[in-house]
């Protein structure tokens, strides 16, 4: 499936994105926001297959990767910065009236984002996410505890040396992510090249998040929007998996704070069932934003 690719201008700088499908009548546009933050668009890119169906969907890369512009000054970096560029991105392609999907990352801005109650935001997908970067770091340390010991070993002094480019460090982490991140082997070739992107460019990432998923010492660190997800109003479906680092507690939380919200939990995924069970996962959008615009 071919794209229509393009610049949306964002403050000084610009925003790259690339459409798929054209929406049918009734259809609203799906606009999807990658993880990272930092990260790019391309491991969400089997998502391309919600715009076969008279959908038409949006990706971009969030400024600072990808082929988006990249500001270096890091308090450019903000969380309202990325909501500001999401207004930006509605408005330039006109997109008075859309749902929006996020993942990880994407998904805490997802809920960021319908925290402002933009008008015309139809629904929020919220996959794999925390709404407390506190709560994820415990639950990644329960999950890191079950690690074999060298391993957790091998995290932790080079956490506590500030080694955590050590190649060491790496192949540490990457034991963690093949059992809460992606547990597919080989990874796919478009997660794969996000993963190369981040490594290659992690600049935002290790600004806002930190060296790993679960060193989260960045600037986002403290972040918590716990005490306000009351305040979402939009419809609003969560999507996680049985193994995933945004854990059945962590999600099972936001499911009771959010007024109304759906929750699906993929048996046989981690932090990636739009990876590991991309049918299933695709059904479960299909069907939840068919569902709300078959209601008005």
């Amino acid at each position: 499936m071919s794209g229509r690719s393009g610049y949306a201008p964002f403050r000084d700088f610009r925003t790259w994105y690339e459409s798929f499908g054209e929406s049918d009548e009734g259809r609203l546009p799906l606009i999807v926001l990658h993880g990272g933050p930092g990260a790019t668009h391309q491991y969400l890119e089997p998502l391309r297959a919600l715009a076969e169906n008279g959908r038409r969907v949006v990706f971009y890369d969030q400024i600072g990767c990808g082929r988006s512009d990249r500001p270096v000054d890091p308090a450019f970096y903000t969380v309202q910065t990325f909501v500001d560029e999401l207004n930006a991105l509605r408005e330039h392609l006109g997109l008075e009236r859309a749902h929006v999907l996020g993942q990880s990352w994407g998904g805490m801005l997802a809920m960021e984002y319908a925290l402002t109650a933009p008008p015309g935001l139809a629904s929020i997908v919220v996959a794999d996410s925390p709404a407390s970067i506190p709560f994820w770091v415990a639950e990644a340390n329960r999950l890191r505890a079950e690690l074999p010991p060298d391993v957790q070993r091998a995290l932790t002094e080079h956490e506590a040396a500030g080694t955590t480019a050590d190649p060491a460090y790496q192949s540490a982490v990457e034991v963690f992510y093949r059992r809460h991140v992606c547990r597919l082997d080989p990874w796919p070739d478009c997660f794969a090249r996000t993963a190369e992107a981040l490594s290659t460019d992690g600049y935002v990432y290790n600004l806002m998040n930190g060296p790993s998923e679960f060193h989260c010492i960045g600037t986002i660190k403290e972040w918590d929007i716990t005490a306000r997800l009351h305040e979402i109003r939009t419809p609003t479906l969560l999507l996680s998996g049985r193994y995933d680092e945004a854990t059945p507690a962590i999600v099972e939380g936001i499911h009771r704070r959010i007024p109304g919200s759906e929750w699906i939990l993929f048996e046989e995924s981690s932090h990636t069932p739009h990876l590991e069970e991309p049918a299933a996962f695709n059904a479960a959008v299909r069907g939840f934003l068919a569902g709300l615009e078959a209601r008005g």
